[in-house]
């Protein structure tokens, strides 16, 4: 099972390189991040919407005070269209996320969420572990997507190894 420790080392790493790739994203116009370039979402523009509606969707479900985004899976790419009303929202979003990461405990983790899936028309439960696990991986296989995008257009975003990029000692690790 993860650790409490492991979901802010991760909540962290989630924030900085969403930082990060916003950052070299910004460097294009806004016709190239909304070109189609091919990806499972189309676009950076897209993509980039589709993750912070993936992860509003998952925080609605594992914390409180978290509004379930409008629409399902269709409608992910399309929460913002400008991108600074994006970017604000997806810095809010991770401070919020790095807020509840920070007062989750273990016996938190090991309990069981019952939900609803749209997507798959049916009831699931699994330990929140499992899912809190789920919503960084996510948001990992996205924003890969866009770094690879970036790259296709000539941008060359920031370092994105864990190990070298976060204060590890300001977050209590070493």
């Amino acid at each position: 099972m993860i650790s409490p420790a492991w979901c802010r080392l991760m909540a962290a790493y989630t924030a900085e390189m969403n930082r990060r790739l916003y950052r070299a994203a910004g460097e294009l116009t806004d016709a190239e991040r909304k070109r189609d370039r091919g990806a499972f979402f189309g676009s950076i523009h897209a993509t980039l919407n589709h993750l912070l509606w993936g992860d509003r969707v998952w925080m609605h479900r594992l914390a409180s005070g978290w509004e379930r985004p409008r629409g399902g899976i269709a409608a992910s790419t399309s929460l913002y269209d400008t991108f600074e009303d994006l970017r604000a929202a997806r810095e809010e979003a991770d401070r919020r996320i790095e807020a509840w990461a920070g007062g989750l405990t273990e016996a938190w983790l090991a309990e069981e969420l019952v939900w609803f899936s749209g997507a798959t028309a049916r009831e699931w439960r699994r330990p929140k572990w499992i899912l809190v696990t789920h919503l960084f991986n996510h948001g990992t296989h996205h924003r890969g997507q866009v770094h690879a995008m970036l790259t296709a257009a000539g941008i060359r975003p920031e370092d994105t190894d864990l190990p070298f990029i976060l204060d590890l000692a300001a977050l209590g690790f070493g």
